[in-house]
């Protein structure tokens, strides 16, 4: 299913019409069956499917059901799925959403493989979904030497601009599927659950902006229903659903899928929230975003991703283990973003790849100076140019443990700030110098108001090699200055390049 009209989409409980009145549409997120309800026909996979977390023989599979049933996942090297290997998931029931994942085990390294996904009714043994279909490739073995292709972005449906068709609703995702990457790294804001959204927004020029909205977006998320409703609004795009059943992904969080600039232990003063404990509604968040995602469930969100010689991704957390937003001058070294374990993990995986390049994807900028209010600062940098401070600390550890080591082929990947750059970090120009030069290449917003340029912290020398932002901030979608990034390696010589695109690709 690659279109929704609209008695699918009702159907699937994705949208509200008119005359729905008092309880949630059956198959709505988070919505409890009524008791003793028995549902005619066949179950329907309402959000599409999606992949992610693909290593050399593995690779997730998610989808989700309008009731609950035992998720079946065919895979095949075949696209008509002739010879298929069947695979029985698990039961998808209400205390997951009605979502499923599988991991499929054995894959063959470094080919495209197909899967088609159903749901069997639990009432009637035999009786399945319509099935629907995705693919993906796995990543090349340890001493497979091939060409490696991928894009990167954040920032989806934020500051407002929402799925609206008359303006081709998510269609960046459109771009990065004509690319054909091998996967796509979501650096973070992955929904924007402090971010409601209105029916139209007026445009500088005197368009008008038109949000598809649905309840659980015009409010900001507080309850788990709320939070799963933001990622399921999300899957009403149809460049989104199209995108996701093709091209796996690697997701990681940062702060809008709970509130703005959040971090463990926050009171919010906020008027909009009932509930003020940001760790209470950061559990809700956790779990829609295991559920709805193709993530591994279980263990840190930090990990590694080898994509053979080439390609090593390490994926971190920045929020689960951040301190409180302050002035980020402090001498403490028990402070920071990543926490001990988090750093300590880093430095030594970094110490043991044996990739060509190692691509740190960090969902806040080392260098950019981000500021949450007039005094406290959300990110690693302050903007005092001088020896590292606050969270620079930490990694200013990594990098000169890195760099005694001997490690090369740092690039760092995030996005943040809504706007692309490519800054070069070199120790010349730096005021610490035990360090390795490396660049980190920013990129986003997906779909959000567009923002910046920020200001650049020369404690590790940065200089803003190429920037693309907007003439104002909170500039629309329609607008244009939108942009996901491509990384092409090629396999014979080994060489990275970096493309920073816009909307259009």
């Amino acid at each position: 299913m690659t279109h929704f009209d609209r008695r699918t989409l009702l159907r699937a409980g994705l949208v509200a019409g008119a005359g729905v009145a008092g309880g949630a549409l059956l198959g709505a997120p988070g919505a409890p069956a009524a008791p003793g309800l028995r549902r005619s026909g066949r179950p329907l996979l309402t959000h599409g499917v999606q992949s992610g977390d693909v290593t050399a023989d593995s690779a997730l599979v998610w989808t989700r059901a309008d009731r609950p049933g035992r998720m079946l996942v065919e895979v095949s090297r075949r696209p008509d799925l002739r010879g298929a290997r069947l695979v029985r998931g698990p039961v998808v029931d209400p205390t997951g959403d009605l979502t499923g994942k599988v991991r499929l085990r054995g894959l063959p390294a470094g080919e495209r493989l197909h899967y088609r996904v159903r749901v069997e009714s639990l009432d009637r043994h035999g009786l399945c979904s319509e099935p629907l279909t995705g693919s993906f490739a796995t990543a090349p073995g340890r001493h497979q030497r091939r060409d490696v292709r991928f894009v990167w972005t954040g920032d989806i449906v934020g500051q407002g601009w929402g799925i609206s068709p008359d303006f081709d609703g998510l269609a960046i995702f459109r771009a990065m599927r004509e690319r054909r990457p091998d996967f796509f790294l979501c650096s973070g804001d992955t929904v924007y659950a402090d971010g409601p959204l209105t029916e139209s927004v007026v445009l500088p020029d005197g368009r008008t902006w038109r949000n598809l909205v649905t309840p659980e977006k015009s409010k900001v998320a507080e309850t788990l229903a709320e939070y799963r409703g933001q990622f399921a609004y999300n899957l009403l795009d149809e460049h989104l659903r199209a995108f996701a059943a093709q091209v796996p992904q690697i997701n990681q969080w940062d702060d809008h899928e709970v509130v703005n600039n959040w971090y463990p232990g926050e009171i919010l003063t906020d008027e909009r929230y009932g509930e003020k404990r940001v760790d209470v509604l950061a559990a809700r968040a956790r779990q829609a975003f295991h559920e709805w995602l193709p993530v591994p469930s279980g263990g840190p969100m930090y990990r590694k991703l080898s994509y053979g010689p080439l390609l090593d991704v390490f994926v971190l957390d920045m929020r689960t283990y951040k301190d409180p937003n302050d002035g980020n001058t402090y001498a403490d070294r028990n402070r920071g973003l990543l926490g001990k374990a988090q750093r300590e993990w880093l430095i030594r995986e970094l110490r043991a790849s044996r990739a060509t390049w190692k691509v740190i994807a960090n969902d806040l900028p080392i260098g950019l100076v981000v500021p949450d209010g007039s005094t406290a600062q959300e990110g690693v940098a302050q903007g005092d140019h001088g020896a590292p401070a606050g969270r620079e600390l930490e990694f200013a550890e990594v990098l000169r443990a890195s760099h005694r080591a001997g490690v090369t082929g740092l690039v760092f990947l995030t996005a943040d700030v809504h706007y692309t750059a490519a800054h070069h970090y070199d120790p010349a120009r730096a005021a610490v110098r035990d360090f390795s030069p490396f660049w980190e290449f920013v990129s986003g917003p997906a779909h959000a108001g567009a923002f910046g340029p920020n200001a650049l912290d020369g404690t590790f020398g940065p200089k803003a090699v190429f920037v693309h932002a907007p003439p104002r901030a909170n500039t629309s979608p329609a607008e244009g200055f939108q942009h996901f990034g491509e990384v092409t390696i090629d396999g014979p010589s080994a060489a990275l390049t970096v493309h920073l695109r816009d909307r259009t690709g």
